[in-house]
């Protein structure tokens, strides 16, 4: 299955164009997310989205937002003017979060898509703590006859 799911920021403005056979809405746009580590310099990815979803993305989304977009990712194969191919990722749009310019990440982000379930509750650790039991000693001048030692 193919499904990537990033948080990013739009650094080129949703642009709003239709396919000439049917006239299908396609917004296009660039978002940028940072590096593995914190020397790598961000990456780049070209952001597409179509029908009624391309409407809402050239609407509602502007340059600068922090997002979180879930889709499938492809890659393109382009020939170059220098006389090589060369291959650019590609991401279509499944689902869309806007996180806000703040990109604030306490406010859950509002979706343009069904409601998600409920989160899942807070993790906690899988060991059970059983409570410690303690046996009494046996008295000095008694003699412990149990086979097992514990």
């Amino acid at each position: 299955m193919n499904s990537c799911i990033i948080m990013a920021e739009i650094t080129q403005e949703p642009q709003l164009r239709y396919t000439q056979d049917n006239q299908m809405a396609i917004a296009e746009m660039r978002v940028q997310f940072p590096g593995l580590r914190p020397e790598d310099p961000p990456s780049s990815l070209k952001v597409l989205g179509w029908g009624n979803l391309a409407q809402e993305v050239h609407q509602q989304y502007h340059l600068g937002d922090q997002v979180v977009i879930e889709g499938r990712l492809s890659m393109n194969t382009v020939d170059r003017p220098e006389g090589f191919k060369e291959k650019q990722a590609e991401l279509t749009i499944s689902k869309i979060y806007s996180l806000g310019a703040a990109a604030a990440m306490s406010t859950p982000p509002a979706t343009t898509s069904p409601a998600p379930e409920a989160p899942a509750p807070k993790a906690t650790s899988t060991r059970s703590k059983a409570p410690k039991t303690t046996t009494p000693s046996p008295a000095n001048n008694e003699t412990d006859f149990d086979d097992i030692p514990f």
